[in-house]
């Protein structure tokens, strides 16, 4: 029994399939395991004991039918910021504390028809807004690995969920590396796939042209079983791509032969931790030997990124938290004198503190006489960035460096600073300004056993590329198979 609930998705699901154990009684340990993990890590915000116990009898039923669709019964997780009928759905913020959403995500949606069991709403950082999940109100999330530490943010709640064992694939979003980031730091799989393919429909806006969903998991299997019940074409949204649907664990076990692994100098540059380095470098090493080749690629507008990123998406956010007001739903302040002292008093009281800072930041750079110099330049950069990855793709196949600078931080230690923690994303950032599918698997330790993570990103829909690159790592290799003290 205890094998089945720390197993992976895919060990999960055919457990289930093989009455190896009920999805009832699956869910019945999972509930205790996230009850019993709660105090040390805080990765919940919310939990449906009383949802979660009626899904996993309906997906007994269809199993014993034998018609259960492919994850029928697998105990999952959602970010907070993804809408679930029912449930709230708080965005780690006061503004929506007691919101409870009327209608499911498109990405909810689609797992939910794949038959998982949804055991809750997992913590973030407000509105998507950091990058250690420190400014939740509803506390820090804390590393499985030491929780002294940081899991990385946004998405640290469902990273903390799944590196802890206490679920086998959880969702997140990725704006500038919230997923990948916490992957690397929580020593687990985040995938962020291609602008578009996962329907940001019930998503809950932070950067509308940045934002997309994706998951966390334990191996590059899981995400693509994952990914293959969360993508597809919905005309709710206009960003929604309308492609044909593909199976993203088609090409799991593709040799590598012949892959062509590009290096940018600009991923390997100063100012990375050692440790992540020499992760980095046996990693390629062991890619090599695999069958893979390396090349020396340029990205030179790459290094850009940050300060366009942190003009793009505060300008976005500007836009998208407009609409919570104090008006029609979220917080409301209980005295005010007119409807602008309203205004100003309900999101005043709502809003944390960073996400202050970016709405002040968006705004600035889209007001009158700085639209030209900072907004829309950002945007002409921001195609010069899409421009050299376009020409890298020409010289290879997929592009590697490291996820992150450094491994976890210790919680408080760059909340009074918030460029550095803004350069957390220094090499995740051009994923979602190009909207290109990346991602973050295990790859090493740091001195004191914190995790490493290597990013792999790809061009356009190359998601099952990826997924084989991963998955063939992780056949000859077993970061990923490590687990923190005492989540066995």
């Amino acid at each position: 029994m205890s094998d089945v609930v720390t197993g992976t998705l895919a060990q999960v699901a055919a457990a289930l399939r093989a009455k190896q154990l009920s999805s009832v009684e699956l869910t019945r340990t999972v509930l205790a395991r996230v009850d019993a993990a709660q105090g040390a890590l805080n990765a919940f915000v919310t939990v449906d004991a009383e949802g979660a116990l009626a899904q996993a009898r309906a997906a007994d039923t269809a199993l014993a039918r034998g018609n259960a669709p492919p994850l029928a019964g697998v105990p999952i997780a959602h970010k907070d910021v993804i809408m679930t009928a029912g449930l709230k759905t708080t965005c780690g913020s006061r503004m929506l504390s007691n919101f409870t959403a009327p209608y499911d995500a498109f990405v909810a949606e689609g797992l939910k028809n794949a038959g998982t069991v949804l055991i809750g709403k997992t913590n973030m950082d407000e509105f998507a807004m950091g990058s250690s999940n420190e400014t939740s109100y509803f506390g820090a999330v804390r590393n499985p690995w030491n929780t002294e530490y940081v899991p990385g943010g946004s998405s640290g709640g469902s990273a903390a969920a799944v590196s802890a064992r206490l679920v086998p694939g959880a969702t997140g979003t990725d704006t500038g590396g919230s997923i990948r980031q916490p992957a690397s730091l929580s020593g687990i799989c985040g995938l962020k796939p291609t602008y578009g393919v996962c329907s940001r429909y019930g998503l809950i806006a932070f950067a509308s042209s940045l934002d997309t969903p994706g998951m966390f998991a334990r191996t590059a299997e899981d995400c693509g079983l994952m990914l293959n019940a969360m993508a597809g074409h919905d005309e709710r949204d206009s960003t929604s791509l309308d492609r044909a649907r593909e199976d993203y664990t088609r090409d799991l076990t593709v040799s590598l032969d012949g892959l062509r692994i590009g290096l940018p100098a600009e991923y390997f540059g100063s100012g990375i931790d050692p440790d992540v380095a020499a992760a980095v470098e046996a990693a390629l090493a062991e890619f090599r030997r695999l069958g893979a080749t390396t090349v020396d690629i340029a990205l030179p507008n790459v290094n850009l990124s940050v300060p366009v990123y942190y003009v793009i998406a505060p300008a976005e956010a500007s836009s998208n938290l407009s609409r919570f007001d104090g008006v029609r739903y979220g917080h409301r302040a209980e005295k005010y004198t007119d409807l602008m002292d309203m205004y100003k008093k309900s999101r005043a009281e709502g809003f944390g503190a960073e996400v202050k800072r970016r709405i002040l930041v968006g705004t600035y750079v889209l007001s009158h006489g700085y639209y030209d110099a900072y907004y829309l330049k950002a945007q002409q950069v921001r195609r010069l960035i899409a421009g050299d990855f376009q020409r890298a793709y020409e010289k290879c196949d997929v592009i590697m460096g490291p996820t992150a600078p450094s491994p976890a931080f210790k919680i408080g230690a760059k909340t009074d600073d918030p460029v550095q923690m803004y350069l957390n994303d220094i090499f995740t950032v051009a994923g979602n300004l190009t909207g290109a599918p990346a991602m973050s698997i295990p790859c090493g330790f740091d001195r004191v056993g914190l995790p490493i993570g290597l990013q792999v990103q790809g061009n356009y829909f190359t998601e099952a590329k990826i997924l084989n690159v991963a998955h063939r790592y992780q056949q000859a290799t077993d970061w990923h198979q490590r687990a923190p003290r005492g989540t066995a």
